[in-house]
């Protein structure tokens, strides 16, 4: 459930490595507590497999994947967790070549199918 916030209130920035309130910024840019400091958030990867970068805007830090564009830092952060067991298969789905000939039959006799 979604309250807002009111007169005199103001946004509380996390931590991503302890979620404690975060009152300070590493070399990347992100909130930190002053525990995290000096550490670094490691290589992410996306869900279509590339890496994230990390990058600083306007409102903040965002993630930027070379294939889905720009995403926000919670999402981004939660592909951290998100990983894919190598027991688990993921289900592909096979498509069908366009160039698959299709067999003479012999069913149309004045025809020219142009395969000698």
């Amino acid at each position: 459930m979604y309250i807002p916030k009111k007169y005199g209130q103001y946004k509380e920035e996390k931590c991503p490595f302890c979620d404690n309130r975060a009152i300070a910024k590493n070399k990347q840019g992100l909130n930190v507590c002053n525990d995290h400091k000096n550490k670094l958030l490691e290589d992410i990867k996306c869900v279509c497999g590339s890496y994230l970068d990390i990058r600083i805007g306007k409102y903040g830090p965002y993630f930027y994947c070379v294939n889905c564009g720009n995403m926000n830092l919670k999402k981004g952060l939660e592909m951290k967790s998100f990983k894919i067991n190598k027991q688990q298969k993921v289900p592909v789905h096979k498509q069908e070549k366009k160039d698959d000939f299709i067999v003479d039959t012999g069913k149309y006799d004045n025809f020219d199918y142009g395969i000698q």
